[in-house]
């Protein structure tokens, strides 16, 4: 009996110690850096879909097609508010939108929320909720997971820093 009770001991021990080597889940998703990582002027340069066809998207985020917001570019300050401006084409017009937004790269989340004029940010309750699934100060790439015959599908948002 004491020496099924070491030998058990010895495996729980063995397990905590190899749990707590094990790598984080930042490390093996490709995020590095915290919300200030996140601060800063970011254009989109590629929306594509995983596991949607191109006609099951209407729009994206309240605008009229995902496909106006390639080249647009995200301003993103330390106080959380922000803005998204996207470029003129034949398709969409000129757009700039004032958000207000938050990131936890811990917990993988980017959410941010429209703000229209006289609108304070505690008084707006609806929003848009992103995956952080790459981060960096050279890149940054967001998900939006959407159902879709009865799978999780995503608009994959891929960023990279403005040059001024």
């Amino acid at each position: 009996m004491k020496r099924l009770f070491i030998a058990v001991a010895i495996a729980c021990s063995t397990l905590m110690m190899l749990q707590s080597c094990s790598s984080t889940k930042n490390a093996a998703s490709g995020i590095s850096g915290g919300r200030g990582t996140v601060t800063g002027t970011w254009v989109l340069n590629n929306v594509t879909l995983e596991g949607l066809p191109d006609q099951a998207v209407q729009g994206l985020f309240g605008e009229k097609s995902y496909k106006c917001f390639q080249g647009s570019v995200w301003k993103l300050t330390n106080s959380g508010n922000g803005s998204y401006t996207l470029p003129a084409s034949s398709s969409c017009g000129e757009v700039m939108q004032t958000i207000f937004w938050s990131a936890t790269p811990a917990d993988e989340t980017f959410q941010f929320k429209k703000i229209y004029e006289g609108d304070k940010a505690k008084n707006i309750t609806e929003g848009y909720r992103l995956v952080i699934s790459q981060l960096s100060k050279g890149n940054m790439v967001l998900k939006s997971p959407i159902e879709f015959g009865g799978k999780t599908a995503n608009i994959v948002l891929t960023f990279s820093p403005a040059v001024n």
